[in-house]
């Protein structure tokens, strides 16, 4: 893949971005006037893959601090469907089941938490004594 200089560059990240929001390789070569065999091959290329991966990766790394900022909402919605007696009782169920097991799962977190703390200061303290 060298030798393409710049103009390689700019395609190569306007393919990379047509591959992230298209459905399909010929709907992204599409989108950036580039054949689909093009792209196939170039995703041979371990510099493509590994730029793609790192796209792919951003793309749902930003999803997820997104997802993570509307927990105080989903919260809220668990907490009204379980106590609110208009509800049907399988979703006041569900909900409930949702609570218990999401606060449950924050225990586990904070007890797994507190031994791998423990674990490093006891690896930390003989490191220090050897």
């Amino acid at each position: 893949m060298t030798g393409h200089g710049s103009k390689f560059g700019r395609k190569k990240e306007a393919a990379i971005a047509a591959l992230l929001t298209h459905r399909s390789i010929d709907d992204a070569g599409r989108a950036v006037d580039l054949t689909p065999s093009t792209l196939v091959r170039w995703l041979k290329f371990p510099d493509f893959v590994k730029e793609y991966r790192a796209a792919r990766r951003e793309v749902v790394t930003q999803s997820v601090a997104r997802l993570q900022q509307a927990t105080g909402a989903a919260g809220t919605v668990m907490l009204k469907l379980m106590t609110d007696p208009n509800v049907p009782a399988a979703v006041r169920l569900r909900a409930a089941k949702c609570v218990f097991d999401r606060a449950m799962k924050g225990i586990e977190i904070e007890d797994i938490e507190a031994r791998v703390a423990a674990l490093e200061a006891t690896t930390a303290s003989d490191s220090q004594r050897k």
